[in-house]
């Protein structure tokens, strides 16, 4: 019992990572219609952006703020402006295929320019266990748990205990209506990729102690939270969560208790089971769409 809670806890921290990604990918569907395939590696570029920070002569915690501020300018304003704008005019796909191109172009620059090996990344957290009940625990495994429901409630209470916020969901429910009423939707979907450029900011810091700094880590991060995103519902900012979380722990305990060749067939066979049984994910809501 307590091999198995370890797990568990361990698995929280992994969805709790998958979460952040994944309420990126939601916040962009609901506001603009994006789906963001370089979502991945939109979160494996911020450990970059520390490490040459740090290697600039900055203390960790300014390399962080800095990485997180330019995450948010260029994963969040920049891709906006200089692809998602000019792009979307002409429909999701192409859309969808340049972002493919974009996630494609950012890990072999990487590569190219900074690294292939893996590079180890500082903590703000130790990595020491503790003991309760007879459960080993990381203090990483927690704290990564704990960060990440704070930025999900900081979220939440931003979307509906504020007046930017009832008018960013506004915006995501009905922008045409919204337009009615003189809402700013422009700058509300501006908002929505400043914040997923944070959130994705924030999952890079959480991530890369734990896995390390690579510039592969993005295709396996992005795949997983997409589907935590599908499975969960990708309409819904809760699904996002839920779904998060279930892969999360669904992975790991596979991993423990089935096999480690199998575990990356997991989220494969949860995705088509929740698309055979409710097509809208666990949370989600059927969309009607016109022909």
């Amino acid at each position: 019992m307590a091999s198995f809670m370890s797990l568990v806890i361990a698995g929280l921290a992994t969805g709790a990572i998958y979460a952040l990604i994944a309420i990126g990918f939601s916040l962009l569907w609901q506001t603009s219609q994006t789906i963001n395939f370089a979502q991945g590696e939109f979160v494996m570029l911020p450990a970059f952006f520390v490490l040459a920070a740090i290697n600039a002569g900055a203390p960790f915690w300014l390399a962080a703020l800095i990485g997180l501020v330019i995450s948010v300018i260029i994963l969040g304003a920049m891709f906006k402006r200089l692809l998602v704008d000019p792009m979307l005019r002409h429909g999701v796909l192409p859309l969808a295929i340049a972002t493919m191109a974009l996630s494609i172009f950012l890990r072999e620059s990487v590569k190219e320019f900074y690294s292939a090996e893996a590079s180890p990344f500082p903590s703000f957290i130790p990595g020491t266990t503790i003991g309760f009940a007879g459960i080993s625990v990381s203090l990483q495994h927690v704290g990564v748990v704990l960060v990440a429901i704070a930025s999900v409630m900081a979220l939440t209470a931003l979307l509906d205990r504020t007046p930017i916020g009832r008018q960013m969901q506004a915006c995501a429910q009905n922008p045409d209506v919204a337009r009615i009423l003189g809402i700013p939707v422009e700058r509300m979907i501006m908002y929505t990729f400043l914040i997923n450029g944070l959130l994705v900011g924030i999952a890079s810091l959480l991530v890369s102690p734990i896995y390390l700094a690579k510039f592969s880590s993005g295709e396996t991060l992005g795949l997983a939270a997409f589907i935590a995103a599908i499975v969960g519902g990708f309409n819904r900012i809760r699904g996002a969560i839920a779904g998060g979380f279930l892969l999360g722990i669904a992975d790991n305990l596979a991993a423990a208790y089935v096999s480690t060749q199998y575990r990356g067939a997991v989220p494969l066979f949860l995705l088509i089971a929740v698309i055979l049984l409710r097509p809208q994910g666990l949370f989600g809501k059927a969309e009607e769409r016109t022909v």
